[in-house]
C-alpha cells in the first residue's frame, strides 16, 4: 500500500513539473531545468550544450528549450540553438532527431524541423563562426542601429553606428 501511494505522489508531482515548464507529452529523458545537468558534447563539431529537457515521445527524441518574451515566430538565434541540440542528441544517442520544440513563455510553442537545410545551415553557421574566431573578422549583414547599440560585440565590430 505504501508503494502504490508514493508512486502516485512521485506522478503528481512529474505532472506538475511539467505542467509548469511546459514540457510535451512523453517521458523525459533529460532535463536542465531544476538543477545542472551534463553538457553534450558533439565531437563532428566541437561544440557543447544543454537543452533544457529531451523528451522520447513516439520512439523520438525531442531537444525542447524554454524562451522568455512573445513571438509570431522562431527566432533565427533560437532555431540555430534548437538545432545544435538536434545535432547534439543524434551524435550522443545514436538516433535520428526529426525536430525540436521552442515554447516561448507566453505559451506559444513551435516544431522546428531538423531538415537537410537546417542542418546545411547550422554547419556553414558553424564553419564562419571557427573563421571568425581564427581571423578576429566579423561580417554583418544588417544595419539596425539598435542591435548594434546594445550588442556585446560592438568593440568588436567594423560598423560604426
Amino acid at each position: 500500500m505504501v508503494l502504490i501511494i508514493s508512486s502516485k505522489i512521485i506522478q503528481i508531482k512529474i505532472d506538475n513539473v511539467k505542467k509548469t515548464h511546459k514540457i510535451q507529452d512523453g517521458k523525459v529523458l533529460y532535463a536542465d531545468l531544476d538543477k545542472p545537468a551534463k553538457a553534450f558534447f558533439s565531437k563532428k563539431y566541437r561544440i557543447s550544450g544543454k537543452p533544457d529537457y529531451i523528451v522520447k515521445k513516439d520512439k523520438r527524441y525531442l531537444p525542447v528549450e524554454l524562451k522568455s518574451g512573445s513571438h509570431d515566430s522562431p527566432q533565427k538565434n533560437h532555431i540555430f540553438q534548437l538545432a545544435a541540440y538536434c545535432h547534439l542528441i543524434e551524435e550522443n544517442y545514436g538516433v535520428f532527431v526529426p525536430y525540436g520544440v521552442l515554447v516561448y513563455s507566453d505559451g506559444d510553442q513551435f516544431n522546428v524541423p531538423f531538415d537537410p537545410k537546417t542542418r546545411f545551415e547550422l554547419e556553414s553557421t558553424i564553419k564562419d563562426m571557427r573563421r571568425v574566431i581564427k581571423t578576429g573578422k566579423m561580417n554583418f549583414d544588417f544595419k539596425d542601429t539598435y542591435k548594434c547599440k546594445n550588442c556585446s560585440m560592438k568593440e568588436h565590430c567594423s560598423a560604426k553606428y
